[in-house]
């Protein structure tokens, strides 16, 4: 005959529950605060050194024409470049539906305007995400024999672009490109949605690398 348990035994069961929920929370809360520390202190800090290339993560374009974000992403990596940081720039991005450019193209003739020289630069063609971009970069790079790489990007992005380099097997620092005059608490002010999203998305880029 079975026996029906009694309502005081299952007490312990809702209480373990309860604990195994609370402590599964607590573990998110605490993960995401890290994340989103993470993503400020990034954003914050230009940890550019020497490095084998400069890797330029791409953004929309104009009929050929850079975007602001990507214009500043661009001004950013020739900055490096002329302080010497790397001999190479490493443009990425294909090209988006409706396009017959691609990023990566654009942002070529861009820094060609600046006065990089063409054998000083490298183009990635075919990514559509940062995480296409990279793992191409990383074939890109490795038939050079080299890894060490300066990641320029939007400060917020620069963590997950870190984590999902560091997952293709590339030695990534972070150099965020930014107009001086926007400081950090500006940025959070103007993108708090872009910020929060980021502090979302880089845990997931390092448990998948995507």
């Amino acid at each position: 005959m079975s026996v029906v348990p009694s309502a005081e035994s299952s007490v312990p069961r809702v209480r373990r529950a309860r604990l195994v929920f609370g402590a599964c929370a607590v573990a998110l809360v605490v993960g995401w605060i890290g994340s989103l520390a993470g993503v400020l202190w990034h954003a914050a800090r230009d940890r550019a050194a020497p490095a084998d290339a400069i890797v330029v993560l791409g953004a929309a374009h104009y009929l050929g024409r850079p975007s602001p974000v990507l214009r500043a992403r661009l001004d950013q990596a020739a900055a490096l470049h002329a302080r010497g940081v790397a001999p190479l720039v490493v443009l990425t991005g294909g090209t988006a539906p409706g396009d017959t450019t691609s990023e990566a193209a654009a942002g070529f003739a861009y820094l060609r305007r600046r006065g990089i020289p063409p054998e000083a630069l490298l183009m990635e063609q075919a990514g559509r995400t940062t995480s296409e971009s990279l793992e191409a970069v990383r074939v890109l790079l490795s038939d050079r024999g080299v890894s060490r790489v300066v990641l320029v990007s939007d400060p917020f992005h620069l963590l997950r672009a870190r984590l999902v380099a560091w997952r293709f097997g590339l030695h990534a620092v972070t150099s965020p490109a930014r107009s001086e005059e926007a400081t950090l608490g500006a940025l959070v002010r103007r993108h708090p949605v872009y910020l929060l999203s980021e502090s979302v998305k880089a845990p997931i880029a390092w448990l998948t690398g995507r």
